[in-house]
């Protein structure tokens, strides 16, 4: 069955980084657009970033932009998510999900089980 698992989150000092895997377990990254997405407690899951798995174009939503970098693995079969400058708005869970292209329109139901992340001093 095809999933996807989320990594790496923990709890970081306001202006650390962070990064964050995602792991295709069942079927191979390669040829798939992933996006990451996160949704803080009582808000609206927000989509980040997502890269195409045709061409490796990127998206970047405008709250991270120029923080965030996203990348794919192709022998690890993971997409990274690097997290630097972050701030205490920046706590969420993380999700990563299949994408349609370098879009946060989600297909299908490949969402994960997410990963926490906490920016706190």
């Amino acid at each position: 069955q095809a999933q996807l698992v989320e990594s790496g989150g923990g709890l970081v000092q306001p202006g650390g980084s962070l990064r964050l895997s995602c792991t295709a377990s069942g079927f191979t990254l390669e040829n798939y657009s992933i996006g990451w997405f996160r949704q803080a407690p009582g808000k609206k899951r927000e989509g980040l970033s997502a890269i195409s798995g045709s061409d490796g174009t990127t998206y970047y939503a405008d709250s991270v932009k120029g923080r965030f970098t996203i990348s794919k693995n192709k022998p690890e079969n993971r997409v990274y998510l690097q997290m630097n400058s972050l701030t205490p708005e920046d706590t969420a869970v993380y999700y990563c999900a299949i994408t349609i292209g370098a879009t946060m329109e989600v297909t299908g139901n490949s969402w994960g089980q997410g990963t926490q992340v906490t920016v706190s001093s």
